[in-house]
């Protein structure tokens, strides 16, 4: 125990404390480990869902943790690394806008795992797999958007996507478990389906949270009114976030405890489908977005070149210039820059001209 005294606590037992107030309960009590976590998942968690077991499968064998369950451990692997970090610095639609208030790819991700998170919990599902996959799901992404995509794919074999992009290359050096990797690989619905509901919640996660809130950044930029939202969302699900998210996410819950299955009943999905729709036309694919997309590709095409004829300038040890080996690590290199460091080396050693770089508003 300790005593309080002025402003300072005093410590009566050996150790020291914050606050005195931060009692927990009784010496020797017992104490929630990674062993009672799991064993609860067996019998608390869903018929389906993925359970926890020891280390995990992951692609090198580690010892498991005493305190943490194998997908706990992944999410913290994956808060502590450096291209979750940088997701700050790169967009996710307005590419870097003057108004700090518009989303980031971090952003973007904090807000995807809120809403996994708020599906995955009261159906029975795995939390920290689902908070894990959801929070990965976009490390994959080059700067500046989805343009990064094209820009980078005649580099590769098999084309760049940053959802496998960044399960087998980006998230690789975590050692994550196979169902975080498969999760943030197949999270983008244009991949083969998910091997847990967790990612499959994520997948509709993404969409869900994407379509909600780049909406509120376009009307924030003053691209689109509110009262531009097609009827067929505003009376369905609301015409602003907040109501949006709300209605979204307890009918995919409703959906659940209905069926058994992780989805969403039609009116709903319908107008998930109408306002992606939307958010394509207006947002997306307008006049002046398609324009900055080609700058952006022209630079990271520029910019991608440069390096596989310099790759001592990676910082990642010598490659003979122009070899598939300076292609690839060209590719990672450039893919993992923020927009702001990716624009001030086109400018430094492309010669760009700063008024000639990519905005995104």
């Amino acid at each position: 125990m300790a005593t309080r005294t002025n402003d300072n606590v005093v410590p009566t037992d050996g150790i020291r404390v914050a606050h005195a107030a931060s009692w927990v309960g009784d010496r020797g009590g017992s104490l929630h480990v990674r062993e009672a976590r799991e064993e609860a998942e067996e019998v608390g968690l869903a018929a389906g869902a993925t359970r926890a077991r020891g280390a995990g499968h992951r692609a090198i064998e580690e010892d498991p943790d005493p305190l943490r369950t194998c997908f706990e451990r992944d999410l913290d692997r994956i808060h502590h690394s450096k291209p979750f970090r940088r997701l700050a610095g790169k967009c996710q639609v307005f590419i870097a806008p003057d108004d700090d208030h518009l989303r980031t790819r971090l952003t973007h991700a904090i807000e995807v795992a809120q809403v996994a998170v708020s599906i995955a919990r009261p159906v029975g599902l795995n939390v920290a797999l689902t908070a894990a996959a959801a929070t990965g799901h976009d490390c994959g992404h080059g700067p500046a958007g989805h343009a990064s995509e094209e820009a980078l794919s005649p580099f590769l074999p098999s084309g760049y996507h940053h959802a496998v992009y960044g399960a087998d290359v980006v998230l690789a050096p975590l050692n994550l478990c196979a169902e975080t990797l498969d999760a943030v690989r197949n999270h983008s619905w244009n991949r083969p389906a998910p091997a847990t509901p967790e990612g499959e919640v994520v997948a509709w996660a993404d969409r869900i949270a994407y379509c909600c809130h780049d909406f509120e950044d376009a009307v924030a930029a003053g691209i689109v009114v509110e009262g531009d939202l097609p009827d067929a969302v505003r009376d369905v699900v609301g015409a602003d976030r907040r109501t949006q998210l709300h209605r979204f996410i307890t009918t995919m819950v409703a959906t659940f405890a209905d069926t058994g299955r992780v989805g969403l009943r039609k009116a709903e999905a319908d107008a998930l489908d109408a306002f992606r729709a939307f958010n394509y036309e207006r947002i997306y694919l307008r006049p002046e977005a398609r324009d900055q997309a080609q700058r952006v590709i022209e630079l990271l095409r520029s910019l991608t070149s440069w390096f596989v004829d310099h790759p001592e300038e990676t910082g990642n040890g010598p490659c003979p210039p122009g070899s598939d080996e300076a292609v690839a690590e060209a590719v990672r290199y450039v893919s993992g820059m923020t927009d702001r460091f990716a624009y001030r080396l086109a400018v430094e050693r492309l010669g760009w001209d700063p008024a000639a770089l990519p905005r995104g508003v």
